[in-house]
C-alpha cells in the first residue's frame, strides 16, 4: 500500500521597503513595493500548476497580498507563521546591530525583547504537523526567517540549521519526500 505524503511548498512575499534595504522587519505590518507587488503576481503561472489542499498565510499585509496576488484562493491566517519578533532589533540592519554587538547571530543570539529561536521552532513545529496532517499539498507564504526554520524542522534538524538557508523575496520552496524521509525538493527559485 502506498502512503500519500503532502509536501509544503513555501512562499516568501514579495518585496517591501525594509526587505529592499534589508531591515529586521518581523511585526511591523509594511506594504509591498510595486516591485514586490509583480514578483508576487509572477507566482501566479508557477503556482496554478498545483491543486492545494491547504493554503496558509502569515496574517501581515505583505503576505496576504502576495497570496492574493500569485492567485491563491482560500488563504487561512495562521500566527505561526508571523515572521521572528525582533525586539529591539526590528527595522535595524545587521550591520548596525554588530556594531553595538560584535559578531551578533541571530540563531545564536536572539534579540533583546523578542523572541527566542525555541519559541520560532515551536512555532514552525506546529505548522509542519498542521501540513502533515491534512491530506493533500500546502502551500504557505510568509517571511524569510520563519520559512527558513520551517524548512529545517520539516527535516526534523536543530532550529539553528536554518541559518544556513537563504530565502529571496518571492521566492518559492517545496518540502517533500524521498521515500519516508523529509527532503528540500527545490529551494530558493
Amino acid at each position: 500500500m502506498t502512503i500519500l505524503r503532502p509536501r509544503c511548498v513555501l512562499v516568501r512575499h514579495g518585496e517591501t521597503a525594509w526587505s529592499r534595504d534589508r531591515l529586521h522587519t518581523g511585526r511591523t505590518d509594511l506594504a509591498l513595493l510595486p516591485t514586490g507587488e509583480a514578483q508576487a503576481a509572477a507566482l501566479a503561472p508557477r503556482l496554478a500548476t498545483w491543486t492545494f489542499s491547504l493554503v496558509l498565510t502569515s496574517p501581515l499585509v505583505r503576505a496576504r497580498r502576495t497570496a492574493e496576488l500569485a492567485g491563491l484562493t482560500g488563504a487561512e491566517d495562521d500566527p505561526d507563521l508571523l515572521e521572528w519578533d525582533y525586539g529591539e532589533y526590528e527595522g535595524r540592519t545587521t550591520e548596525a546591530v554588530r556594531a553595538e554587538r560584535p559578531g551578533w547571530d541571530l540563531f545564536r543570539d536572539g534579540v533583546p525583547g523578542g523572541e527566542g529561536l525555541d519559541e520560532v521552532a515551536a512555532r514552525a513545529d506546529r505548522v509542519v504537523a498542521r501540513v502533515r496532517a491534512q491530506p493533500g499539498d500546502a502551500v504557505v507564504v510568509a517571511h524569510a526567517h520563519v520559512l527558513r526554520v520551517l524548512a529545517v524542522r520539516w527535516l526534523g534538524v536543530p532550529a539553528a540549521a536554518a541559518r544556513y538557508l537563504v530565502v529571496g523575496p518571492a521566492s518559492v520552496g517545496v518540502l517533500g519526500w524521498e521515500r519516508e524521509q523529509a527532503v528540500v525538493e527545490s529551494w530558493n527559485t
